[in-house]
């Protein structure tokens, strides 16, 4: 099996690689050799143990997404500033690799000025999505650790805005006093919707309500499970408060992990808005694909 070509999605914590032909997909693979553990003279190694298979005796092309572009990745691919289309062949940077029969190309990511902002594998996704649905004009929310809120107009991503909730979630929930109280399983939508209505109604008031938690646990004998779904619907709350100037009358498409893209489509339907949701990984390989495209034209 020889593909035309490999689809690679290096994040933080993981690497996912996709061995790709003129149907879709050959063969995928993954490892935890995510960008965060790697020197930068171990990328191609990592690369390659999951690719070497697949690669035959002409060159193939090797398409990159994500954190390998990072300052502290493999090779540095700059950001290009939006607005801009998610994607262009020409952003691509080159990467020279010991291993003659791959030619290995990172896709930068976009930036804006003010408010200062940036993001990387994001705009793949974006692109990706483009694909699937070309007249798309709205905005899109990819949620996740640092959830993206972009305005997309005539296929160029206008502006967007980056909110920390998955992350402050993790922090919240594992390291902070509210951990003594947090379940690592378990959910209740009832919970989730009490929290999210609390923290739309009143953003401000959003330290007092994530106290009121731990203080409900230790007198009331707060469930876990439930405790857990309202630290949850007051972050979504907090982020669907400020982000409403995005949202507010707009077409919205989600993009994620499923489960995620549930509870902002949950908490978007409580303010009349329907959002269509499509999965990551599709919107990931049909954003590499469009790049794909491009550079064989371009070849």
């Amino acid at each position: 099996m020889t593909p035309d070509w490999i689809a690679v999605d290096w994040g933080t914590s993981n690497l996912r690689v996709w061995a790709m032909g003129s149907e879709g997909v050959l063969a995928s693979a993954a490892s935890e050799d995510g960008m965060g553990r790697l020197a930068r003279d171990q990328f191609e190694a990592s690369l390659l143990s999951l690719i070497a298979p697949w690669l035959g005796v002409d060159v193939t092309p090797v398409i990159v997404c994500g954190m390998a572009g990072s300052r502290q990745g493999w090779h540095e691919a700059p950001y290009r500033a939006v607005p801009c289309t998610p994607l262009d062949r020409a952003g691509l940077v080159r990467v020279k690799v010991a291993d003659a029969r791959a030619a290995v190309y990172i896709a930068p990511g976009l930036k804006q000025a003010k408010p200062a902002d940036v993001m990387r594998g994001e705009e793949t996704q974006i692109a990706g999505a483009l694909a699937l649905h070309p007249a798309f004009d709205g905005v899109m929310c990819l949620p996740g650790t640092h959830s993206k809120w972009a305005q997309i107009s005539a296929g160029e991503v206008v502006s967007f805005q980056t909110f920390m909730t998955g992350e402050m979630f993790a922090l919240l929930a594992e390291h902070s006093v509210l951990r003594h109280g947090m379940a690592s399983g378990g959910w209740d939508d009832v919970a989730f919707d009490l929290g999210l209505s609390d923290a739309l109604s009143r953003p401000d008031r959003i330290g007092a309500q994530l106290f009121t938690l731990r203080a409900e646990g230790l007198i009331a004998d707060l469930p876990a499970a439930q405790a857990r779904a309202r630290l949850s619907g007051l972050l979504i709350g907090v982020e669907l408060a400020a982000a409403k100037p995005y949202w507010l009358g707009q077409p919205i498409t989600l993009i994620g992990a499923e489960a995620l893209c549930h509870s902002y489509a949950r908490a978007l339907a409580t303010q009349g808005v329907t959002a269509r949701i499509l999965p990551a990984t599709e919107c990931t390989l049909a954003g590499l694909a469009s790049l794909a495209r491009q550079l064989e034209t371009a070849i």
